[in-house]
């Protein structure tokens, strides 16, 4: 029903900053719970942070303090601002839009992934 598409990744050194942002297609976006997912090379995909449609935020422990997830509902977009970036940062990250209201950490929570956006930090 939603399509989601990730930009904004590039290479920054650590200590740098990067704001990503995640375009939603269609009307309803407003009532969605969104989420960032990310996925090192022969890790599994990880969370990174939620927002529900009323603004609650959640934030992976590894992030939290570093990273910022909000929403523009105006624009059907999601962003995530991500500071103090560390080469542990390095993935693809992911936005998708949540089946319930206000999900957990876990992906089954998540559907309509977008095709990621790759994150790559150096020391």
């Amino acid at each position: 029903q939603v399509q989601l598409v990730e930009s904004g990744g590039g290479l920054v050194q650590a200590g740098g900053s990067l704001r990503l942002p995640c375009a939603a297609s269609g009307r309803t976006f407003s009532s969605y719970a969104m989420g960032w997912f990310r996925q090192a090379p022969g890790k599994e995909r990880d969370f990174v942070a939620s927002i529900t449609s009323s603004a609650v935020t959640q934030y992976a422990a590894s992030v939290k303090g570093r990273f910022t997830i909000s929403r523009d509902n105006a624009k059907n977009t999601v962003f995530l601002q991500m500071n103090n970036l560390k080469p542990e940062d390095t993935a693809v990250y992911y936005c998708a839009v949540s089946v319930f209201s206000f999900p957990t950490a876990r992906g089954g929570d998540f559907r309509s992934w977008g095709q990621g956006t790759q994150v790559t930090v150096s020391s």
